[in-house]
């Protein structure tokens, strides 16, 4: 549980900010509009015939997945970037606040926010249980991938913010490294050893999501994720101290 010191003020700060600012709203309503829709077009649409309510699932998370990494995303280039255009970061490096209970506050409070825009989808996936079966635990596992991914998506993103004054240029180096990681799986289906198992371990889609899909809840994958969010996070933590330093 987020106390009251320094990183839970950060947290409620930005939480606020989340839910009083209408870019927060915007993001929520095109994920819950486009997962309905593509869940419609993959799933419910009624001339593609009878398919296994697992893989009507498995589809859904799939598409979700993609969903969530946008708006971890856009949810993520406004945390430092409009700091420093507004000029409240100056206030934030002469307080006696550590580096690294920004970055974390930030992090924790966008976190927060993505996952109830995750959780409020919850409704799709029931609907199945109309015309099929679904296990409980598929769906517990598959939102939790789909919270593991965000996460990580966002502390790249916080990374990419704390780079520059510029919420474009965050959003733009953001959805990049982002995309790079994205096409690691692909790109590691093409090329030979030793690269391809290389790109294959990095690639944040892929290997290390397929166990999601299908309900399975492989450790390895959970350790990746919580490693690359910190990777990201202890990145942007650095960058911060240079900057205050500097």
């Amino acid at each position: 549980m987020i106390g009251t010191g320094a990183t839970g003020i950060i947290f409620r700060r930005e939480l606020q900010a989340y839910i009083r600012s209408p870019m927060g709203y915007i993001v929520a309503a095109v994920v819950l509009l486009l997962d309905g829709v593509l869940f419609y077009a993959t799933a419910l649409n009624p001339d593609l015939g009878a398919t296994l309510s697992g893989s009507v699932l498995a589809r859904f998370f799939y598409n979700a997945s993609g969903l969530t990494a946008v708006a971890a995303v856009a949810l993520s280039i406004r945390l430092i970037a409009e700091e420093r255009q507004t000029g409240t970061q100056i206030l934030l490096d002469t307080s006696p606040v550590r580096d690294w209970e920004i970055v974390l506050g930030k992090f924790l409070s966008a976190l927060a926010f993505l996952t109830a825009i995750t959780l409020a989808t919850l409704y799709i996936p029931l609907l199945i249980l109309v015309n099929g079966k679904i296990a409980i635990g598929h769906i517990l596992i598959g939102y939790l991938g789909l919270t593991l991914l965000g996460a990580a998506v966002l502390a790249i993103g916080l990374f990419a913010t704390a780079l520059t004054r510029h919420q474009l240029v965050a959003a733009a180096v953001a959805a990049g490294i982002t995309s790079v990681m994205f096409l690691l799986w692909p790109l590691s289906q093409e090329i030979g050893a030793p690269l391809s198992r290389v790109f294959a371990a990095l690639a944040i889609h892929g290997r290390h999501f397929a166990g999601f899909l299908s309900g399975l809840l492989h450790l390895r994958d959970v350790v990746y994720y919580l490693a690359l969010s910190y990777f990201f996070l202890f990145a942007a933590t650095r960058v911060m101290e240079a900057r205050r330093w500097g």
